[in-house]
């Protein structure tokens, strides 16, 4: 009883003492309450304004329709399904795939958190429209479809998925096309979410393994990066990082999901070679993929401790690249550290720059969490830095996402009084295909709506847009879709973290009240 009253204590410290001294230095407004039930609840339900296919009877955006019915039909194979990436109608399986993965990694960090909110079923859905796709696209050991329409056709149209006129051409790799990094990742996404639904649906959790398995000896025997495979692809999601970050990022997501020794070998035996303990890196996405594995591999060594030396002496080098992240991102390096907007926030690139500052928060946070349960601290170069700082940071984050900016906006769309109103999405600009059932043109879509300055008729409610720029300012049209498209891999982190704030928040008032019933 005694150490638990000091666990909520400390809980109620991180939330009291670290959140005012983060607020003091980002500079922003102290006013606005955050509601992170709200924003947990709204996260989810983004993903299904993105869903591609025959949609279900408890769809809970209702502006959207059936989209995307013979994907896959002229190439023989069943590829309905699955997510749109963005704000255009091309299904592109990196990005897809990198989403699955974080929504599954915060299930299995924050599940109970996300259950207390009642939001875990729709977590779970989220997660399970992924698999279910990635299987029907998994049509052979070595064959892997990773890719449904061509980005040029599709953004030569302004259309609603459900109008399409644009090439639903798909393509695939194979032994003699080879593309490691998207097998890899979608053998990760597959291992992650096998953990998700081991206890609820253990026949499905053992068929998603069988998928993850042969998808990574595929990618490991037949080596090569997918975009050299599928050039189509090199214009929107090109594998910059190469595949070797996938491989190994994949090989712990087994290690995780199996307990099978030979997948920690392989992160072990490749770590140099494949530069897991070479590469030092300041953002993570879904295409550089070092400073998670880096961080996740980090983790088994401190829960690990003790053990064969070699074995420690490696994830120990693995720690110390993705503390240099954990770093970066806090400012505590002599050098590479990562810029910040006036107003507090990371700020990696113009372009979309919300989804490196999602991705870090998650990272910070669950960094955060395990070195207060093994009470130990990050080691930078400047000084060593503690959870609760990190959780603090990681907090601020969220929190400028949330509308404590100097712009007072909330950049996840349709939390808060003032949010994006003008998302570069095809779908939700134009009206919606239950109310106007008459086909929308490929051109129509740009004559009639695109240049719209009106508000889109259709909210993309949990939607994380791109951002700010690097001095804060925010420019809400839809024309300027490097701030104002959405993606899927900038919401999927931030599940984990609402819930988890959530968390925290509610056991703070419940431990409040206690206190005050028990004064009276």
């Amino acid at each position: 009883m005694e150490a638990k009253t000091q666990y909520k204590s400390s809980r109620r410290w991180f939330l009291q003492h670290w959140t005012a001294i983060a607020f003091t230095f980002a500079f922003v407004p102290l006013t606005q309450s955050l509601d992170y039930a709200e924003a947990l609840s709204k996260s989810l339900l983004y993903f299904e304004a993105q869903r591609s296919g025959r949609l279900p009877y408890n769809q809970r955006a209702t502006w959207r329709h059936h989209s995307g019915l013979t994907d896959g039909l002229d190439q023989g194979v069943d590829l309905v399904g699955g997510y749109y990436d963005a704000g255009d109608n091309v299904k592109f399986q990196l990005p897809m795939a990198f989403t699955i993965t974080m929504l599954s990694w915060s299930v299995i960090e924050y599940g109970g958190d996300i259950a207390a909110a009642g939001e875990y079923k729709y977590a779970l859905e989220a997660i399970k429209w992924g698999t279910d796709y990635f299987i029907k696209a998994h049509t052979h050991p070595h064959v892997l479809w990773v890719q449904v329409g061509e980005g040029e056709t599709d953004h030569y149209c302004w259309q609603r998925p459900e109008d399409m006129t644009t090439s639903r051409r798909a393509y695939k790799i194979d032994e003699k096309h080879p593309g490691s990094d998207v097998a890899g990742e979608t053998a990760a996404a597959l291992a992650a979410a096998s953990i998700v639904f081991r206890r609820t649906n253990p026949h499905y959790s053992h068929l998603l393994l069988v998928h993850a398995e042969q998808l990574f000896d595929f990618g490991d025997k037949f080596r090569g990066k997918y975009d050299a495979s599928v050039g189509a692809a090199k214009g929107y999601y090109p594998s910059l990082s190469g595949y070797m970050d996938e491989l190994l990022w994949a090989a712990l997501w087994l290690y995780k999901a199996t307990d099978n020794s030979h997948y920690l070998n392989y992160a072990l035996q490749n770590a140099q070679s494949f530069g897991g303990i070479t590469w030092a890196i300041s953002e993570f996405s879904w295409d550089v993929k070092y400073a998670g594995l880096q961080l996740l591999a980090s983790t088994l060594s401190i829960r690990q401790g003790k053990g064969e030396e070699e074995l420690s002496k490696i994830l120990q080098e693995y720690r110390l690249k993705g503390e240099h992240y954990i770093c970066a991102c806090l400012n505590q390096n002599n050098k590479t550290n990562v810029r910040r907007t006036p107003g507090g926030l990371l700020y990696i690139r113009q372009w979309n720059n919300m989804q490196y500052v999602s991705n870090a928060a998650f990272l910070l946070m669950v960094y955060s969490d395990h070195l207060r349960e093994t009470n130990q601290m990050a080691r930078c170069e400047r000084r060593f830095v503690g959870p609760e700082e990190i959780f603090a940071f990681a907090k601020s984050q969220v929190d400028y996402i949330l509308g404590l900016n100097p712009m007072g906006m909330s950049y996840l769309v349709g939390y808060g009084p003032k949010y994006p109103r003008r998302v570069h999405h095809r779908g939700a600009s134009l009206d919606s295909y239950k109310k106007k059932k008459s086909f929308i043109s490929c051109t129509q879509g740009y004559d009639n709506w695109f240049g719209r300055k009106n508000p889109n008729p259709n909210t993309l409610t949990g939607a994380l847009v791109g951002g700010p720029d690097n001095k804060d300012r925010f420019n809400d049209h839809r024309r300027n879709y490097m701030q104002t498209e959405a993606c899927t891999y900038n919401t999927a982190p931030l599940v984990g973290i609402f819930a988890k704030l959530h968390a925290l928040e509610r056991d703070t008032d419940i431990e409040d009240s206690q206190l005050f019933s028990a004064n009276k």
